[in-house]
């Protein structure tokens, strides 16, 4: 993602200035992921891919064709976070598939999950376990996951998932592209 952003920013001949209003998060934090320092949130990312004006998918690779099957195997995910940064590890699949309505990533959450804020953003989240237990926070609520178990909600409700196993739990997260909602500011965003 780190020479992508930047790429796209370029492209549309934004400054890290212009980009950091259009997405409310600061030009600091702007600076450090397109250097490598900082991965963002899908929260984030939603945004990021808003405000340049391109699917969510391609933030992660430059994808133009739209083919009718794209596989990812095992080892071909790419990782999108490193082992050293604190909070979710993700890793992402299909990520060549061209214009794409969903973007779905292996999620490695966190165990704490308490410093780490609440996220929302347009479109809906599908989140299935498939190794570990997890737990899905909302404000209202905590939905306690265990493998094969799932939840579907709309991602404007606020959320956060933890690990609640030993190991982090692997987690199949699927974020929709909700293109309409995406032309509107979105007031929750970090």
């Amino acid at each position: 993602m780190i020479n992508r952003v930047r790429q796209l920013r370029k492209e549309r001949l934004l400054t890290l200035e212009a980009l950091a209003e259009r997405t409310g998060v600061t030009k600091s934090y702007l600076s450090k992921v397109e250097r490598g320092y900082s991965t963002p949130s899908i929260a984030v990312s939603v945004s990021l891919a808003k405000a340049l004006h391109v699917p969510l998918g391609n933030l992660f690779t430059d994808a133009t064709d739209a083919s009718e099957i794209t596989v990812t195997r095992a080892g071909e995910r790419q990782v999108l976070s490193s082992d050293e940064e604190p909070g979710s590890r993700y890793e992402g699949i299909a990520l060549e598939a061209g214009d794409k309505r969903m973007t779905p990533f292996m999620l490695y959450p966190p165990h704490d999950a308490g410093p780490a804020p609440f996220r929302d953003h347009p479109g809906e989240e599908f989140v299935f376990v498939h190794a570990g237990s997890a737990e899905l926070i909302f404000p209202s609520m905590t939905v306690p996951l265990e493998p094969g178990d799932s939840v579907y909600f709309k991602a404007t409700t606020p959320h956060k998932v933890r690990s609640t196993s030993a190991e982090r739990a692997a987690v199949l997260l699927l974020v929709s592209d909700d293109r309409e909602a995406a032309q509107t500011a979105h007031p929750h965003l970090p």
